[in-house]
């Protein structure tokens, strides 16, 4: 119970924090660092997410040149894969338009 309740009051500490500087932040007018921000998480973003799907597809790929049966079984997990590196660019993509919303 102890641990729970510090995990719980750590994030409920961070967000309580992250609030207070992004109000100072905005007040000080740096509104063009949230554009370079919200720039440089969707790029970065998206470069990751294009490489681990590359490296994806390509593993599954060569699983499959090499044992054509195993082609079925393989579809799943690469599927489940390829979502998981997507939902990471779509979060950076939400982030982006928080960010945007800063401005």
């Amino acid at each position: 119970k102890a641990t729970l309740f510090g995990i719980a009051t750590m994030f409920g500490s961070i967000q309580a924090f992250a609030e207070e500087g992004m109000q100072a932040a905005s007040s000080n007018g740096d509104a063009r660092y949230f554009a370079i921000a919200a720039g440089l998480a969707i790029g970065i973003a998206a470069l990751g997410g294009a490489l681990g799907q590359g490296k994806i597809g390509a593993s599954a790929m060569d699983g499959i040149a090499r044992n054509p049966q195993a082609a079925k079984a393989m579809f799943v997990p690469m599927i489940v894969g390829l979502a998981l590196v997507e939902s990471l660019v779509i979060y950076a993509l939400v982030i982006a338009f928080m960010l945007q919303g800063k401005i």
